[in-house]
């Protein structure tokens, strides 16, 4: 149970989520198409942003203890905390995938901290913060729109061990019932510290800064807890089927969007009046942007799939009827080609050269949807100390006497490389594309064996 007490601050974060920006929280699923695999994954960014609140919280509990009264800062210490409840408020229907979209075509309302940001500053949420002390606003959108954590009060809103993650790795495992990515989260905040740790810029040392480190006693709890966020991204977050998914909404929207953008609404399917018509027709306004959440696009899918448009009509049926497109795993085609005892390096080479060539064929179909559809990302287990970035991203480790990164003193998550993912989908079942894709990986693996 999450409990707010009757101060002026905790009611005050209780009016934030009460607010139609954080309510709409609830009609945006946390993991997108991940209940096509789990079913029982149809938990929100609403449950989510509570859940990192109350991870907050106790982090910051833990803050206040460790610098005492006259060294801790109330003020960052409460706009971290509404940082942590309004972090993902700017979320758009299937996040990450709605995202692409954006990108594609220059949306700004479809990238998440763009829509967060202007949600802080310019309405009702503005209002609330700024109600309870003047320029509450804008600390909170700083804190959570800069790249990097500032202090350690933001460091427990974004970092390699923030309240986000903490909170994410056992929702998610818990929703979507992996019996893998367990951690003792008990176990870790009670060794969690907080120490000065120098700071230094170009090598010259500019000062020092209070940052979080656990205990030796935590150093395999801290193990686990990456190995088990990193477990979570080959088996949930980037699934086949996930990701196919992902990549019938981008094209079936994209296509939506161009065509309303081109003038040619009538197409689609929608009325004039439906959510989706009026953001393609005016992206620039954050009204639009918040009518959009999940259940209006899975709202859409029948009319969609009625579409005069006969592309959007088979990609608004393949969504809602669940008939993906299967997966070529490419990584996984190019190894059995080049056979074992193949170094790395010739393994990436292969599947590089694989994906330009099938992008390069794509490209001179005549085709409004590319036949074949790549798929490429990867997943860093522990991100190395940049100086640029400094102390406050790293899990730092009390050992023989003195603070060392977790992957100084943890052989296991020295020794875990990237997970690289490179697939292939085949949208329409084109006997033709899937051949191409064969030839392409036999001769791309020769070119890189030097045949």
């Amino acid at each position: 149970m999450i409990e707010f007490d009757t101060g002026r601050f905790e009611q005050m974060l209780w009016q934030l989520i009460q607010s139609p920006p954080f309510q709409r929280l609830r009609r945006v699923r946390q993991l997108g198409f991940s209940e096509y695999v789990y079913p029982g994954a149809t938990h929100t960014r609403f449950g989510h942003s509570l859940g990192v609140f109350f991870n907050a919280r106790r982090l910051m509990r833990n803050v206040q203890r460790h610098l005492g009264p006259d060294s801790f800062d109330p003020y960052r210490s409460d706009a971290a905390l509404a940082a942590a409840l309004l972090h993902d408020v700017g979320h758009g229907p299937f996040s990450h995938s709605f995202e692409a979209i954006g990108k594609r075509l220059d949306l700004k309302y479809a990238k998440h901290e763009d829509v967060s940001d202007d949600i802080i500053r310019n309405t009702e949420v503005a209002e609330i913060l700024n109600g309870y002390i003047p320029g509450m606003a804008v600390q909170v959108a700083d804190i959570i729109g800069a790249k990097t954590p500032a202090d350690v009060y933001s460091s427990v809103v974004s970092s390699q061990f923030d309240a986000d993650r903490l909170d994410y790795m056992q929702r998610d495992r818990m929703m979507t019932g992996t019996q893998h990515s367990e951690i003792d989260l008990t176990w870790l905040i009670a060794n969690l510290e907080l120490d000065a740790v120098p700071f230094g810029v170009e090598e010259e040392m500019v000062g020092e800064v209070e940052t979080f480190v656990l205990s030796s006693k935590a150093i395999y709890a801290a193990e686990t807890y990456v190995v088990g966020l990193f477990q979570l991204y080959p088996t949930v977050y980037f699934h086949k089927a996930t990701r196919s998914a992902e990549k019938v909404f981008f094209h079936l929207f994209e296509r939506v969007f161009r065509l309303v953008q081109e003038g040619q609404a009538d197409l689609v399917g929608l009325s004039k009046a439906n959510p989706i018509i009026a953001f393609a027709e005016n992206p620039d306004s954050l009204h639009n942007a918040l009518r959009l959440d999940d259940s209006v696009i899975w709202g859409a899918l029948p009319e969609l799939a009625e579409s005069k448009d006969s592309i959007i009509s088979q990609l608004a049926t393949m969504l809602q009827d669940r008939r993906l497109p299967k997966a070529i795993d490419l990584r996984t085609a190019v190894s059995r080609e080049l056979g074992d005892g193949v170094p790395t390096e010739a393994i990436d080479k292969a599947v590089l050269l694989s994906r330009n060539a099938i992008d390069e064929w794509c490209g001179e179909q005549d085709a409004e949807v590319p036949p074949i559809w790549v798929d490429t990302t990867q997943r860093v287990p522990y991100k190395a100390f940049q100086e640029d970035i400094g102390p406050l991203n790293q899990i730092l480790i009390r050992h023989n006497g003195g603070l060392v990164d977790l992957k100084e003193v943890s052989p296991i998550v020295k020794s875990i490389s990237p997970f690289k993912l490179d697939r292939a989908y085949i949208p329409f079942g084109d006997e033709g594309a899937g051949k191409k894709i064969r030839d392409v990986i036999k001769q791309k693996a020769k070119e890189a064996k030097g045949e």
